[in-house]
């Protein structure tokens, strides 16, 4: 009797302790199909493609958390990207390309250590129109600044708690080169400040790459906001890259407008204009770009889109380069 009684306890202290624990595996699959153009002012030519990711980049992650007592919380995520088109994992080398991290979480914030987004490119393309995706001029060549790095190892990562809408987070990942090595050690300081409260939204990010083998440091800065007119949203960001390819002196600005539509509940509009110039030391060249898009609600977790994009880089006394795309496809998360 006494051993049942033990035997009965122990199962039910095992059951509370995983009833504070949550595994959730979880993905997003979005494949589309279009024609994409590209015209260098000498030669033109139009392929019909199959591709992973017009709105979300296709990846299935495990995160977990558990309830340490006290409003603590230890938290870890596993995350791989991969091609829907072909099943490629998107970095063949590592098994979990987008995200693997552990850390806690609590009424100070949020701590992660591993490879995470940086604080930058959490906000980075918040108030980007036509969803952020590869219909958007700003994420088809146009904005330079979206070149930074944005997924680098060794991070370690904090994010406040939100106070009267305002909130932010730092980055940092270790380059790791003692002795400089190994060339071309990265390291990256990121931050980024938000502030939401009703229909206003802002964000700014900052972020300095630095590779110990380059004298020059590329930093990146953005500022984005939206507002919401109910039927509508607004949304524009401002870019700028400095030392462009390390390069020093070479700097580059932009910017995006944009807007939102919802046509009805399930179905909303959207388009953008996009623009950056360069300035002499980075080349002096000029891009700018235009998207429009529709995104239709099956369900909460299926969707269709579609639309059409364009975009040219010019500069005095060379060829326009020219490119397009026009695709429809359709997006499920799990």
């Amino acid at each position: 009797m006494k051993k049942s009684l033990v035997a009965l306890a122990v199962l039910a202290a095992s059951g509370a302790s995983f009833a504070q624990s949550t595994v959730t595996v979880y993905g997003v699959v979005d494949a589309w199909v279009g024609s994409v153009k590209n015209d260098n002012g000498v030669t033109s030519q139009s392929v019909t493609t199959l591709g992973d990711g017009g709105v979300s980049s296709s990846r299935w992650g495990v995160k977990g958390s558990e309830d340490l007592g006290g409003g603590l919380k230890a938290n870890f995520n596993l995350e791989q990207g991969f091609a829907l088109d072909t099943g490629a994992a998107s970095a063949a080398t590592l098994a979990f390309s987008r995200q693997s991290w552990v850390g806690f979480s609590g009424g100070f914030g949020e701590v992660r250590l591993g490879r995470m987004t940086t604080a930058f490119d959490d906000v980075g393309g918040s108030a980007d129109a036509v969803f952020d995706s590869a219909l958007s001029p700003a994420n088809n060549g146009v904005f330079i600044s979206g070149g930074y790095t944005g997924r680098p190892n060794n991070g370690i990562f904090y994010q406040a708690p939100s106070m009267g809408g305002f909130s932010g987070a730092v980055s940092y990942s270790l380059a790791e080169d003692a002795n400089g090595l190994p060339a071309g050690a990265l390291s990256v300081t990121s931050l980024n400040l938000t502030y939401g409260n009703g229909p206003l939204a802002l964000q700014f990010g900052y972020q300095v790459d630095n590779f110990n083998n380059q004298v020059n440091d590329t930093a990146y800065t953005r500022l984005g906001g939206s507002y919401n007119l109910g039927v509508a949203t607004i949304m524009a960001s401002y870019g700028k890259v400095t030392n462009v390819a390390n390069v020093s002196g070479a700097d580059v600005a932009e910017w995006q407008f944009g807007l939102d539509y919802s046509v009805s509940s399930n179905l909303t509009v959207s388009a953008s204009y996009a623009r950056s110039n360069d300035n002499v030391t980075a080349g002096d060249f000029k891009r700018d770009g235009l998207g429009f898009g529709a995104s239709y609600s099956l369900s909460k977790r299926t969707s269709v889109y579609g639309g059409y994009e364009s975009d040219k880089i010019s500069k005095a006394g060379t060829n326009d380069v020219k490119h397009s795309l026009m695709a429809v496809g359709i997006r499920h998360a799990f």
